[in-house]
């Protein structure tokens, strides 16, 4: 039979279509459209009753169709559904590959990470495992949270690994700046001895007096905690960086260190690597 008498035979079918497929099919296309959903957003969009809703994000879940930010809980449409491979600079794509790494890095650590990239003057968070984490009452920046550059573990472990073209743009940006959080910039001195400490260690961690906040000193603004980070490379490319946070009281930079540098470095690793399908 041709395909034509095919396709009209189909068409004749007196047959009923699958409701739980569509209803999965009608999920799938919302957040396609909507690009991430609570389960609540998608109640409202499709009416279906939220324990119905549940099932359907887990069956999609199980064949790789959806996955689940860490920061929030949002429901994303995976990239593996897209026509065209995945682009580096695709923030989504990032996070849907760091996430299941970061999920185990703070069953294994305990503590909770940040996923922050570069913007043109500070660093942004894109996802964090804070909820995930046994502390998870450690106060770390919600998604948006601006990190400043120079005074972070994550900025420093970002701009020391970055490409020299990138990070002199970088500095020219951060000392033509009025915000007083990015008064480091205008010490060269200080700032390549800081760069050059972090690539020697391999990793980025606080400057003393920075307690959290992109302006104040601790003395003003004190989050009690301190951090490490280190890079996460595309290639030869640094694209964003992973830190690890902790309460200072409870251990020193050294002893976090000792402690727990392999597990952060071996996650960047592992995020790096599934980024170029290595």
């Amino acid at each position: 039979m041709k395909l034509a008498g095919i396709l009209q035979t189909m068409r004749d079918y007196k047959v009923k279509t699958i409701r739980a497929l569509d209803r999965g099919l009608e999920v799938l296309l919302y957040l396609h459209q909507a690009r991430a959903a609570s389960l609540h957003d998608l109640f409202l969009a499709t009416g279906l009753p939220k324990a119905t809703l549940t099932r359907l994000i887990v069956t999609l879940e199980k064949r790789g169709m959806v996955w689940q930010r860490l920061a929030d809980g949002a429901y994303m449409p995976s990239h593996t559904l897209q026509p065209r491979a995945p682009q580096l600079s695709d923030e989504n794509y990032l996070v849907e590959v760091a996430a299941p790494v970061m999920e185990r890095l703070c069953r294994k650590v305990n503590w909770p990470s940040v996923l922050a990239v570069p913007r043109l003057d500070c660093m942004e968070v894109i996802e964090t495992n804070r909820p995930k984490s046994y502390f998870s009452h450690v106060p770390v920046g919600p998604i948006g949270f601006r990190i400043n550059m120079l005074r972070s573990a994550t900025g420093r472990a970002y701009i020391a690994f970055c490409s020299d073209s990138e990070r002199q743009a970088m500095l020219l940006r951060l000392v033509a700046s009025n915000e007083p959080g990015n008064f480091m910039a205008r010490q060269p001195a200080m700032v390549e001895r800081l760069l050059d400490e972090t690539r020697r260690l391999g990793y980025g961690h606080r400057t003393p007096d920075f307690g959290g906040h992109f302006d104040q000193t601790r003395r003003e603004w004190n989050d009690d905690r301190d951090s490490i980070a280190v890079p996460i490379w595309a290639g030869d490319e640094v694209i964003a960086a992973l830190n690890l946070t902790w309460m200072h009281k409870v251990a020193t930079v050294p002893q976090v260190v000792k402690a727990h540098l392999p597990q952060l470095t071996a996650a960047s690793r592992e995020i790096s690597m599934r980024l170029v399908g290595a």
